[in-house]
């Protein structure tokens, strides 16, 4: 691995581990930049706690990078607590049945 590389998951890991909820996502919240990463800024709206956000659009680094390290090939990827729960899909599925924001807010409160 090259130090670019190096640096660029540093940074990632340094991200998921100061934030205890985070998305990577083509866009930003206010301009999502697909319908994925759209439907998933909605959904952890509902759960009306505060989340980070990376925009892999403004990032290539970090976009080329991310995928290695989860081995989950698509973006957006969203991350509680410093686990990777998934992208959209199961986003969606969690919240559907409640379970995101009670994710979200048990990690809200720890933080």
């Amino acid at each position: 691995m090259t130090d670019q590389a190096t640096d660029v998951k540093t940074r990632i890991e340094q991200q998921i581990s100061e934030n205890p909820v985070i998305l990577y996502m083509k866009g930003t919240p206010q301009l999502p930049m697909c319908g994925f990463s759209m439907r998933t800024v909605e959904a952890l709206k509902k759960c009306e706690q505060e989340f980070a956000y990376v925009n892999i659009i403004a990032d290539p680094a970090i976009r080329e990078t991310l995928p290695q390290i989860s081995d989950w090939p698509t973006f957006p990827q969203l991350y509680v607590e410093g686990e990777l729960v998934g992208g959209c899909d199961i986003t969606m599925e969690l919240a559907d049945n409640g379970e995101l924001k009670k994710m979200v807010d048990n990690a809200a409160s720890k933080s």
